[in-house]
């Protein structure tokens, strides 16, 4: 039987509790009903009525004994019924100005009124009718005439008073009739409610019968259920005796349940080198009621068969009050499949990872090895272009610079294809404007048309958008190579651009306006089997030996990448003979044109910077010849070093005005010299420092000025360009170190978000940061890779990029820790240095 719920004793109270207020009501409307039917009987309201109609009738004979009073000698007996009429009427009024039953009569107004009338006559009336008798003969003819004067008065008197006692009889009536209502509701209320309680004790019957069954028939179920369950499900006692010992604790533990039952707990599933925790942990509980295991969920742990084995378990244990006592329920699954699979599942993203980061490496070496010859190829032949050549050899250095560009464009290519499949291809959205765009393609493409005969335009269709929010350099490749198969297969025809805005319908819930970009042209045309094709890297529409325009049919597939990444597509409508409609679908952002102007690219300075002195760090020898000659001639003075290990000697021992450093090199890569030559006190500690790299990957460039380096230069490193870097960080304009944040993404992000919201960021963001920095080199490795990762993305969010390259080397050299532990260190002081510039930045 179980114990009344505390819910169950608040409803009885409440039932016993009106019922109580019911018959409470009953007793006191019939007691009501009772007095209202006993005043009734009481004859008072009809006496009074009948004396105020009376005081009428008796001044009507008071009227009648004055005009029968004979004016010539009358008898005794006529003046007596004069005065003795006068005085019954008196009488009667004084009745009604002194009695209590008239109190609330008198307070009417036109009673009042009357009363007061009748009251001035009787007073003047009395000397008259007190005094001689010839007084009152002489003056009956004039006590007539008042007395008639005085009838109104007297009717008013005895109509306001009857009016009034009847209205009261009326009202205590409808008092009556009202009680009796309210009396009949109650009663039945009363009786509605009595019904309803043998109703509700019916229905407490039928549902204790039927609980009594469900109660029976839901042990059985639980029955059935914990003997067919998969799962171990073991009951016992507060003493930890077993109770129940279901099918299926016979087969995980290996041991019956007429052998558990009776057992203690810990005897059965509780492996020996745990008796001891176990025991301690029972003990706790009974002094405390806290437990590791009860009520806390699944939980993790080993359990011991009956032949001694320990195996992975995943349990619960619940407790459950009964009138018996506390019972306890083990729910027990053995997980040693699940155990397995998930080690044999980090085992596989091991090995993936380990393969991502292969094929990293691989991207980073093969463009450092194919960068590099490159570089030595394209500079040579620069410095080749300075001498005197023929005509014919200056042809031929021409050619042999085209392909030598035409070969790092395809490399290039095919690097961002892989970072796009790798998932590795970053988006940069600024501020862009649509037009210049596309006029500068235009003006790109327009020689090459010229070339082929054909025109080249471009307009806008219906309405136009200037300023969006997007990746200007991803854009423009897309629609550079679109337009550049479009000028090439078109020979004296026509290409023209058209850019039209329509309303987001595309993805559903994205009411972003699309940019549309359509390029028609009238060429050749592209077949239709080859329409499903043109997008496949190195496809291109001509197969054939001797195609009229060439290309490594990167280009296509490469664009498709881009757009996808940016949340569009390209679409193709052609026909061989009627030329090809590429059209470039995109959703874009619109946004108000920036209040600071773009700063555009600093070209080679017109006048010869000052001589300055350059260490070249550079194990390539043709690299380092080319870029020794280069400097020469611009009359820098420059010392070389073949590796990093010469470099940070040289750089302790002399004071240079910049060094350029390879990064990839023998014995000491560049890294780990700026590492030195930063951390050291050598002459050359602060002078800025340009790694001259073959890899492009954005990720190792952020790493390297994390390192301590000012500037990145990716290989192929032409004359002019290097001579602008080197003067430019030796002649003061570039020789401080760049902004650490910039303000663009952090200004949209405020316009996007609202400032109140933004500033909550940045203080959760410097928290993080501060955590990061302030536990130091010696903190779990594995810890400082998640974190340092989590912050990079955040850096990147509000533009501090500076800082999200140094977090992002702080990344890389705590998950490869175990192989230079010096790496760690250094890269976390040099986060620790540039969360300090970023911090005073973003104003924290």
């Amino acid at each position: 039987m179980q114990p009344i719920q505390p819910f169950q004793i608040a409803r009885i109270a409440f039932g016993l509790l009106t019922f109580a207020i019911l018959v409470l009501t009953l007793g006191a409307l019939t007691m009501n009903v009772l007095r209202d039917l006993r005043d009734q009987r009481s004859a008072q309201e009809d006496i009074v009525q009948w004396s105020l109609s009376q005081v009428e009738i008796d001044f009507l004979r008071l009227q009648l004994a004055v005009s029968t009073l004979p004016t010539d000698q009358p008898g005794t007996e006529d003046l007596d019924q004069v005065t003795r009429a006068f005085d019954i009427f008196y009488s009667r009024v004084d009745l009604l100005r002194n009695g209590s039953a008239y109190a609330a009569l008198r307070d009417l107004a036109e009673f009042d009124q009357a009363m007061s009338r009748v009251e001035t006559f009787l007073d003047d009336t009395v000397p008259l009718i007190d005094g001689p008798s010839q007084d009152l003969v002489g003056a009956a003819p004039a006590l007539l005439t008042r007395i008639e004067t005085l009838r109104p008065a007297v009717r008013q008197v005895s109509r306001s008073g009857v009016g009034y006692f009847a209205r009261l009889s009326d009202d205590r009536r409808n008092e009556v009739v009202r009680t009796l209502v309210q009396l009949a509701a109650v009663a039945g209320g009363l009786l509605l409610a009595l019904l309803l309680l043998a109703l509700r004790l019916g229905w407490l019957n039928a549902q204790s019968i039927r609980r009594r069954a469900e109660v029976a028939a839901a042990y059985e179920r639980v029955r059935v259920v914990s003997e067919t369950s998969l799962d171990a499900v073991i009951l016992s006692d507060e003493t930890g005796k077993v109770l129940s010992f279901n099918a299926a604790a016979e087969r995980t533990f290996g041991v019956f349940a007429a052998q558990a039952i009776g057992k203690n707990l810990s005897e059965v599933i509780v492996p020996e080198h745990l008796q001891d925790w176990h025991q301690e942990e029972m003990r706790t509980f009974e002094r405390t009621g806290k437990h590791a295991i009860l009520g806390k969920g699944r939980v993790k742990g080993v359990a011991s068969r009956a032949d001694g084995t320990v195996f992975p378990v995943e349990l619960s244990v619940q407790r459950a009050t009964t009138l018996e006592g506390d019972i306890y329920v083990v729910v027990l699954r053995d997980i040693s499949h699940r155990v397995q699979a998930e080690r044999d599942l980090v085992a596989a993203r091991d090995q993936a990872l380990a393969s991502e980061r292969a094929k990293g490496d691989f991207l980073a070496t093969m463009s450092h090895e194919i960068r590099t010859p490159l570089n030595g190829l394209l500079g040579n032949l620069g410095l080749l272009g300075d001498t005197i050549l023929s005509e014919r050899q200056q042809e031929y250095v021409r050619n042999m610079e085209t392909s030598g560009r035409m070969l790092l464009r395809h490399v290039t290519d095919v690097l961002d294809i892989t970072r796009y499949d790798a998932g590795k291809l970053r988006l940069r959205q600024r501020p862009m404007h649509v037009g210049r765009m596309i006029q500068d393609i235009v003006d790109n493409q327009s020689g090459a048309a010229r070339a082929n005969d054909t025109r080249l335009s471009w307009a806008w269709e219906g309405d136009r958008i200037d300023w969006i929010l997007a990746d200007r350099d991803r854009i423009e490749g897309v629609l550079l190579n679109i337009v550049g198969n479009a000028v090439k297969f078109t020979h004296g025809g026509q290409i023209d651009i058209t850019a039209k805005v329509e309303p987001g319908t595309e993805p559903p819930g994205d009411d972003r306006p699309v940019l549309h970009v359509a390029v028609r042209d009238t060429g050749m045309g592209i077949a239709e089997d080859m329409q499903a094709r043109i997008f496949e890297d190195f496809t291109t529409g001509d197969t054939t030996y001797d195609r009229q325009a060439g290309g490594t049919g990167l280009g296509l597939g490469l664009a498709r990448r881009f757009a996808e990444a940016m949340g569009g597509a390209i679409t193709l409508d052609s026909a061989p003979g009627r030329g090809s409609t590429f059209c470039l679908r995109l959703p874009v952002d619109p946004v108000d044109p920036p209040h600071h102007p773009t700063p555009l690219p600093a070209d080679r300075p017109a006048a010869p910077a000052r001589p300055s002195r350059v260490l070249l760090v550079e194990d390539n020898v043709i690299n380092r010849t080319i870029a020794r000659e280069t400097l020469s001639r611009a009359a820098h003075e420059v010392t070389e070093a073949k590796d990093g290990t010469e470099a940070v000697r040289l750089a302790a021992r002399s004071r240079f005005d910049v060094i350029l450093m390879d990064v990839r090199m023998p014995k000491m890569d560049g890294r780990k010299a700026t590492r030195l030559i930063r951390g050291g006190d050598g002459a050359s500690k602060d002078v800025p420092i340009i790694a001259l790299t073959a890899n492009a990957q954005a990720e190792e460039q952020a790493a390297f000025l994390a390192d301590g380096m000012n500037d990145v230069m990716v290989k192929p490193v032409l004359g002019d360009a290097l001579l602008c870097v080197v003067d430019r960080w030796t002649s003061g304009d570039g020789a401080s170190a760049p902004d650490p944040v910039d303000a663009e993404p952090l200004a949209d992000l405020r316009q996007a978000l609202g400032p109140d919201r933004v500033d909550d960021l940045l203080g959760r963001f410097a928290r993080e940061v501060d955590t990061l920095i302030s536990n130091g080199p010696d903190a779990d490795p594995a810890v400082i890779a998640d974190e340092a990762h989590r912050s990079a993305g955040s850096a990147a969010m509000f533009g501090a990029t500076a800082l999200q390259g140094a977090l992002g080397a702080l990344e890389q050299a705590a998950r490869n820790e175990a192989q230079d532990g010096e790496f760690l260190a250094a890269a976390h002081n040099a986060a620790r240095a540039e969360w300090s510039r970023s911090r005073v930045a973003l104003g924290l």
